[in-house]
């Protein structure tokens, strides 16, 4: 581990002149006015952020910023998926621009995936790009949608799809504020954590299986060393494939189940994004065991893992109506990975051992997903 200091961890993500770094550890929202002074060409900056996280941690960041005399005017949105919309997006724009915000300027998202992605790309068209600080708040944020560049909203055909690559300046990941997580946000985080064992680090994997009980228990070392690890897998890939045209890929295994589901539950608190992820981990691995790809018994093991730490890994998990094979088909033909028409799936051959498939059947999908959903 790389470290500052006892209580922080660094993590460089390396993209040459658009280089940055992720500061890991308890405490970062207090200091963060003397970690963000160094990124503003004036004192003066905007922040984006949502009604859930403004009522736990915005009064300690703003006096932290004050502290260094740097202004800020502050948008606060609703908090949920439904918010990264267009129309949202909109409202962050001219918001911007009603803050008198400069092509120089950087400004903040402070919140979960949702005000990142959005908030993101906000920066990334304004002015046809200004800069950006994530300030995640959320695990997920913490080890995924913070780091890499991909920002975006969601559009009726599909999740993210309506987007740009657009790198942030600095990541301030403050592993205190999970201690204000309720705890099935806390849970769907960790499926993010979870997949970075999953798709490529069978001894992270193991070593989560030890001690996820902690993490949940909120030790402090054990939140930092899942944090850490999960952003330097997640850093190694990007500054191997930023536009993710190979190995980035991968970053994706579960999602093109998990956004088809979210898509089919409307974006709604029926099925968060990262209990998405769980139930498309878990049906990526039996799906590979299908098609016999995949090692015998890894996706009992993968799913016995989730299951552990009470995480949904089916579809009868979730509530509500039941869904229809054939939509969830439709939808992940909107995925952004299909490829000439295909569909394009992340594969397992073992835990920790995932590849990108090209060549997979749509019928071979469509009858997965009608026993998994007559499972149900």
């Amino acid at each position: 581990m790389n470290a500052s200091r006892s209580d922080q961890l660094i993590v460089p993500v390396d993209l040459g002149d658009r280089s940055y770094e992720i500061a890991i550890g308890p405490g970062l929202l207090r200091e963060a006015g003397r970690l963000i002074g160094g990124h503003l060409p004036r004192k003066k900056t905007a922040i984006v952020t949502d009604q859930n996280v403004a009522d736990a941690h915005l009064a300690d960041f703003l006096a932290s910023l004050r502290a260094e005399g740097i202004e800020a005017d502050v948008l606060t949105l609703p908090a949920g998926e439904s918010t990264k919309s267009q129309a949202h997006l909109f409202q962050v724009t001219d918001f911007l621009l009603d803050a008198g915000i400069e092509r120089n300027d950087v400004i903040i998202a402070l919140g979960g995936g949702v005000i990142g992605d959005l908030a993101g790309f906000a920066a990334a068209i304004l002015r046809r790009g200004v800069n950006f600080i994530q300030v995640p708040t959320s695990l997920l944020a913490q080890v995924d949608s913070s780091v890499g560049g991909k920002t975006g909203i969601n559009a009726s055909a599909g999740k993210n799809l309506i987007g740009a690559f657009h790198q942030p300046v600095l990541v301030l990941a403050d592993t205190a504020v999970l201690d204000s997580l309720p705890a099935r946000q806390l849970r769907a985080g960790y499926a993010e954590v979870a997949k970075y064992g999953l798709l490529g680090d069978a001894p992270f994997f193991s070593w989560l299986e030890e001690n996820s009980a902690s993490l949940f228990q909120g030790d402090m070392q054990t939140r930092m060393r899942a944090v850490e690890t999960s952003c330097r897998a997640k850093a190694d890939i990007v500054a191997k494939d930023e536009r993710e045209g190979s190995v980035r890929a991968l970053l994706n295994l579960g999602h093109t189940f998990g956004h088809a589901l979210e898509a089919a539950t409307g974006y709604s608190d029926r099925l968060l994004h990262g209990e998405g992820v769980a139930i498309g981990m878990a049906m990526a691995y039996r799906f590979s065991e299908r098609l016999g790809v995949c090692k015998p018994g890894c996706a009992e093991r993968a799913e016995r893992h989730l299951r552990s730490v009470d995480l949904p890994t089916r579809v009868r998990d979730i509530p509500g109506a039941p869904l229809d094979a054939q939509t969830l088909l439709a939808a992940m033909y909107q995925d952004k990975k299909a490829s000439g028409g295909k569909l394009v799936f992340i594969l397992a051959r073992d835990i920790g051992d995932t590849y990108v498939a090209h060549d997979v059947s749509p019928d071979d999908v469509l009858a997965f997903l009608e026993d998994e959903l007559a499972a149900a």
